[in-house]
């Protein structure tokens, strides 16, 4: 069996809905599970509608119907002939959205994101799996939030893996072809996520419990680049990696691989293949054991939007282990992603994502106690496999905050 992964921007419209189909026709029928993320941005667009329904705002209604009519014209524009059977699911979806929204008591944001955002993956997968049926190809629809169970940890959900591999491996029929969602998971009553940009992992997690051949992630580029292609010039194809070397670079924040993809998928020597939905025939990268990185080049890993955070104790003690247990309680109280962490005698620098949106909670947590002083939007590069020529390609005409190498990595914070 084969598990496939198509993201926002590969159902980003009705093409894109038709070339997956390509896909799957150039790629055989049978054996194969399709995760599908929300089409396009609609993500932000369902966290724009979450963000005005928590604030009260009355744009809410504008902002369901934003969503609303993106995904109605792509129905249109797949000229469904049969279109009576996607139109009800279309409606009922969004019944389901109006009912929560109507019907919801709860005042954490957390739990009411994870409630909506996820009708993205419920419309772009009804659409698929419609669409698939009305050209012939047979398909069976599932609703992963009954097959993946997590914690209550909303937004950055854990798998309970016992009971996630006993359900998909006794009901999943690996026979046919079937979609489902990325992203979403469930709990004994209601929706969870298993983080931003999850729907590899999702994809990982079927492959885990159903021992399958591959797993393939579709996009829209030919496989893994040493670098970013939007930041960096003359990127290099990168034709293997190992998945030390792959659990590395999305470590430090590689965003071709998902950091969760890798572990479940070495645990079994899953190779997971990186490939373009537009060249068909091209093979792309393959994450596998074996050699480190072929060829073997510096590899270039930017994260944007970074905070540099420097803490020091007030009477200029020592900063020892009781005080960096404190301060990593507050991180992750915070939900604040660790990317880079120098310590000395006096002082503890991090750098750190605020994902959520919790930085200043975290500083009003910690500023009783100590000193703390920070630089916001700062960028982080991480060089993997470093040379001299790719250390001054990243130094030059920038203003140096922080800077930590280790014996194959060397990390640099700028402003």
């Amino acid at each position: 069996m084969k598990i496939f992964k198509f993201g926002g921007t590969s159902v980003k419209d009705a093409e894109g809905v038709k070339n997956l189909a390509k896909v799957l026709q150039h790629e055989g029928l049978e054996n194969t599970l399709v995760v599908v993320s929300a089409m396009g941005k609609m993500t932000n667009a369902f966290e724009k509608i979450v963000d005005d329904y928590f604030d009260k705002k009355d744009s809410t209604s504008d902002a369901i119907l934003t969503v609303r009519n993106y995904h109605l014209v792509i129905i249109n524009d797949l000229d469904f002939k049969q279109k009576n059977a996607i139109l009800f699911d279309f409606e009922h979806v969004f019944a389901q959205l109006s009912t929560f929204l109507t019907q919801n008591t709860s005042k954490d944001y957390n739990f009411i994101y994870d409630q909506v955002v996820s009708f993205g993956e419920l419309l772009s997968t009804k659409i698929v799996g419609a669409y698939l049926t009305e050209i012939g190809i047979e398909n069976t629809w599932i609703d992963v939030r009954e097959y993946i169970r997590t914690d209550n940890f909303y937004r950055d959900a854990k798998v309970d893996w016992t009971e996630t591999e006993k359900r998909i491996s006794s009901n999943i029929d690996t026979s046919k072809l079937t979609i489902t969602q990325g992203f979403l998971s469930g709990n004994k009553t209601n929706t969870t996520t298993l983080g931003r940009e999850g729907s590899d992992f999702t994809a990982a997690i079927f492959a885990y419990c159903l021992n399958t051949e591959s797993v393939t992630i579709w996009k829209d580029v030919i496989g893994v680049l040493n670098a970013d292609p939007r930041f960096f010039k003359n990127t290099e194809f990168l034709k293997q990696i190992s998945y030390k070397e792959a659990i590395e670079m999305a470590f430090y924040g590689a965003s071709v691989i998902h950091p969760k993809t890798l572990k479940p998928l070495e645990n079994k020597l899953i190779p997971l293949y990186i490939r373009s939905f537009y060249e068909l025939d091209n093979k792309g990268t393959v994450v596998k054991k074996g050699i480190d990185l072929y060829p073997k080049m510096p590899c270039f890993i930017l994260k944007k939007n970074q905070i540099l955070v420097s803490i020091s104790a007030l009477d200029f003690s020592f900063m020892v282990e009781h005080n960096l247990r404190d301060i990593f309680n507050s991180l992750h109280d915070c939900k604040l992603k660790v990317n880079l962490i120098q310590n000395s005698a006096l002082s503890f620098t991090v750098c750190i994502e605020d994902l959520y949106d919790n930085f200043d909670t975290f500083y009003n947590s910690i500023k009783s106690k100590y000193k703390v002083t920070y630089n916001q939007d700062v960028t982080l590069f991480t060089i993997r496999h470093f040379d001299k020529d790719s250390i001054e390609r990243i130094e030059k005409n920038n203003k140096i905050l922080l800077k930590q190498t280790s014996r194959e990595t060397i990390q640099v914070v700028i402003q």
